[in-house]
Protein backbone atom coordinates (compact mmCIF):
# COMPACT_ATOMS: atom_id res chain seq x y z
CA UNK A 1 0.00 0.00 0.00
CA UNK A 2 1.51 3.34 -0.98
CA UNK A 3 1.62 6.17 1.53
CA UNK A 4 0.01 9.43 0.43
CA UNK A 5 2.56 11.92 -0.89
CA UNK A 6 2.39 15.66 -0.47
CA UNK A 7 0.64 17.29 -3.42
CA UNK A 8 -0.93 14.00 -4.51
CA UNK A 9 -4.46 12.60 -4.09
CA UNK A 10 -5.09 10.49 -1.01
CA UNK A 11 -6.33 6.98 -1.74
CA UNK A 12 -10.03 6.47 -0.97
CA UNK A 13 -10.79 5.19 2.50
CA UNK A 14 -13.88 4.31 4.48
CA UNK A 15 -13.90 3.64 8.21
CA UNK A 16 -16.24 3.12 11.17
CA UNK A 17 -16.56 6.07 13.52
CA UNK A 18 -18.47 7.27 16.55
CA UNK A 19 -22.18 8.07 16.25
CA UNK A 20 -22.58 5.02 14.00
CA UNK A 21 -20.96 6.85 11.09
CA UNK A 22 -19.02 5.48 8.16
CA UNK A 23 -16.51 8.18 7.33
CA UNK A 24 -15.08 8.17 3.83
CA UNK A 25 -12.83 10.46 1.86
CA UNK A 26 -15.41 10.74 -0.92
CA UNK A 27 -18.16 11.79 1.53
CA UNK A 28 -15.97 14.60 2.86
CA UNK A 29 -14.69 15.79 -0.52
CA UNK A 30 -15.47 19.46 -0.95
CA UNK A 31 -14.25 20.22 2.58
CA UNK A 32 -10.76 20.23 4.04
CA UNK A 33 -10.03 17.31 6.36
CA UNK A 34 -7.69 17.21 9.34
CA UNK A 35 -7.11 13.59 10.29
CA UNK A 36 -5.05 13.09 13.39
CA UNK A 37 -3.72 9.75 14.61
CA UNK A 38 -3.12 9.20 18.31
CA UNK A 39 -2.00 6.19 20.36
CA UNK A 40 -4.75 5.60 22.96
CA UNK A 41 -8.01 7.02 24.29
CA UNK A 42 -8.00 8.70 27.72
CA UNK A 43 -4.23 8.90 28.12
CA UNK A 44 -2.77 12.28 29.14
CA UNK A 45 -1.19 13.30 25.80
CA UNK A 46 -4.08 12.03 23.70
CA UNK A 47 -6.60 13.77 25.93
CA UNK A 48 -4.72 17.07 25.71
CA UNK A 49 -4.42 16.77 21.93
CA UNK A 50 -8.14 16.09 21.55
CA UNK A 51 -9.01 18.96 23.90
CA UNK A 52 -6.92 21.38 21.83
CA UNK A 53 -8.70 20.32 18.63
CA UNK A 54 -12.02 20.56 20.50
CA UNK A 55 -11.29 24.08 21.70
CA UNK A 56 -10.46 25.24 18.14
CA UNK A 57 -13.18 23.21 16.41
CA UNK A 58 -15.45 26.18 15.64
CA UNK A 59 -12.54 27.94 13.95
CA UNK A 60 -11.81 24.85 11.85
CA UNK A 61 -15.49 24.63 10.84
CA UNK A 62 -15.51 28.32 9.81
CA UNK A 63 -12.73 27.34 7.39
CA UNK A 64 -14.86 24.46 6.03
CA UNK A 65 -12.57 21.92 7.68
CA UNK A 66 -13.58 18.66 9.34
CA UNK A 67 -11.47 17.26 12.16
CA UNK A 68 -11.41 13.53 12.84
CA UNK A 69 -9.26 11.52 15.25
CA UNK A 70 -8.05 7.96 14.68
CA UNK A 71 -6.71 5.26 16.98
CA UNK A 72 -6.91 1.49 17.26
CA UNK A 73 -9.32 1.69 20.22
CA UNK A 74 -12.82 0.22 19.97
CA UNK A 75 -15.88 2.27 19.06
CA UNK A 76 -17.14 1.80 22.63
CA UNK A 77 -13.92 3.25 24.02
CA UNK A 78 -14.14 6.12 21.50
CA UNK A 79 -17.75 6.88 22.42
CA UNK A 80 -16.81 7.10 26.11
CA UNK A 81 -13.71 9.23 25.39
CA UNK A 82 -15.66 11.54 23.09
CA UNK A 83 -18.52 11.99 25.60
CA UNK A 84 -16.23 12.56 28.59
CA UNK A 85 -14.18 15.19 26.73
CA UNK A 86 -17.16 16.75 24.87
CA UNK A 87 -15.45 16.34 21.50
CA UNK A 88 -17.61 17.86 18.73
CA UNK A 89 -15.83 15.73 16.11
CA UNK A 90 -15.91 12.01 15.49
CA UNK A 91 -13.30 9.39 16.25
CA UNK A 92 -12.47 6.54 13.87
CA UNK A 93 -11.83 3.07 15.23
CA UNK A 94 -9.06 1.33 13.26
CA UNK A 95 -8.36 -1.99 15.06
CA UNK A 96 -7.28 -3.66 11.80
CA UNK A 97 -4.87 -0.74 11.19
CA UNK A 98 -6.02 -0.24 7.59
CA UNK A 99 -6.10 3.56 7.88
CA UNK A 100 -2.98 3.53 10.06
CA UNK A 101 -1.17 1.55 7.35
CA UNK A 102 -2.49 3.79 4.56
CA UNK A 103 -0.88 6.78 6.30
CA UNK A 104 2.15 4.78 7.53
CA UNK A 105 1.79 5.73 11.20
CA UNK A 106 2.50 2.33 12.78
CA UNK A 107 6.08 2.53 14.03
CA UNK A 108 8.32 0.71 16.45
CA UNK A 109 8.14 2.34 19.85
CA UNK A 110 10.11 1.81 23.03
CA UNK A 111 8.68 2.14 26.54
CA UNK A 112 10.81 1.25 29.53
CA UNK A 113 13.08 -0.85 27.32
CA UNK A 114 10.21 -2.81 25.80
CA UNK A 115 9.82 -2.48 22.04
CA UNK A 116 6.38 -2.68 20.46
CA UNK A 117 4.50 -1.49 17.38
CA UNK A 118 2.20 1.47 17.98
CA UNK A 119 0.74 4.61 16.47
CA UNK A 120 3.19 7.46 16.00
CA UNK A 121 1.25 10.64 16.76
CA UNK A 122 0.72 12.18 13.30
CA UNK A 123 -1.65 14.61 11.58
CA UNK A 124 -2.56 15.05 7.93
CA UNK A 125 -4.28 17.91 6.13
CA UNK A 126 -6.25 16.96 3.03
CA UNK A 127 -7.71 19.74 0.90
CA UNK A 128 -11.17 20.04 -0.66
CA UNK A 129 -10.05 18.10 -3.75
CA UNK A 130 -8.64 15.17 -1.77
CA UNK A 131 -5.00 16.25 -2.14
CA UNK A 132 -2.59 15.81 0.77
CA UNK A 133 -1.39 19.34 1.57
CA UNK A 134 0.55 18.92 4.80
CA UNK A 135 1.68 16.26 7.24
CA UNK A 136 3.02 16.42 10.75
CA UNK A 137 4.84 13.38 12.12
CA UNK A 138 6.21 12.73 15.62
CA UNK A 139 3.82 15.41 16.85
CA UNK A 140 4.42 17.21 20.13
CA UNK A 141 0.94 17.88 21.56
CA UNK A 142 1.23 21.35 23.10
CA UNK A 143 0.17 23.95 20.52
CA UNK A 144 -0.15 21.43 17.71
CA UNK A 145 -3.84 22.06 16.97
CA UNK A 146 -3.14 25.80 16.67
CA UNK A 147 -0.29 25.11 14.22
CA UNK A 148 -2.65 22.93 12.13
CA UNK A 149 -5.27 25.70 12.17
CA UNK A 150 -2.72 28.24 10.94
CA UNK A 151 -1.80 25.90 8.09
CA UNK A 152 -5.48 25.50 7.14
CA UNK A 153 -5.80 29.30 7.06
CA UNK A 154 -2.93 29.43 4.55
CA UNK A 155 -4.65 27.11 2.04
Amino acid sequence: MSTPALGKPVKHFKAKATNGLDISLSALKGSNIVIYFYPKDSTPGCTTEGQEFRDLYDEFRKLDTYVVGVSRDSLKSHENFKAKQCFPFDLISDPEESLCNLFDVIKEKNMFGRKYMGIERSTFLIDKKGILRHEWRKVKVKGHAQAVLETVKSL
